[in-house]
């Protein structure tokens, strides 16, 4: 089997998710595109197992084997991230959330307590 052809192929399927990470607004589309770059790294994984004779048997599958499960982990982590932003801006847009939370100059004000006008 020659490897260059799922090699190729794995580092168009990168290539596709990082751009898909880079120019999405929308955080369902960018899950998606992570899971498409971690898949690509499977393909290599397991690739590269079948063609390396490596001390270990089988090292590549279990890696990626570790892949999926930390994938899976992701999305349910990713998902429920992703449903909570919803729920508190009504969107799911990347470029609308908030990095830093910046308080309310006049709703948040608290009454400054020894302050000589207060009692008046």
């Amino acid at each position: 089997m020659r490897p260059v052809i799922p090699y190729v192929t794995a580092a168009l399927l990168f290539g596709l998710g990082v751009y898909g990470v880079l120019r999405r607004r929308n955080a369902v589309l960018v899950l998606m595109s992570v899971e498409l770059m971690l898949n690509a790294v499977n393909l290599i994984l397991v690739t590269a197992d079948t063609t390396a004779r490596a001390v270990l048997p089988h090292s590549g599958q279990v890696f990626a084997l570790f892949v999926i499960v930390l994938a899976a982990a992701e999305i349910g982590v990713g998902l429920a991230i992703v449903l909570q932003l919803y729920r508190l801006r009504a969107t799911v847009a990347v470029d609308d959330v908030p990095l830093t939370e910046s308080p309310d100059p006049v709703a948040g004000r608290e009454p400054a307590v020894g302050n000589s006008e207060a009692g008046r």
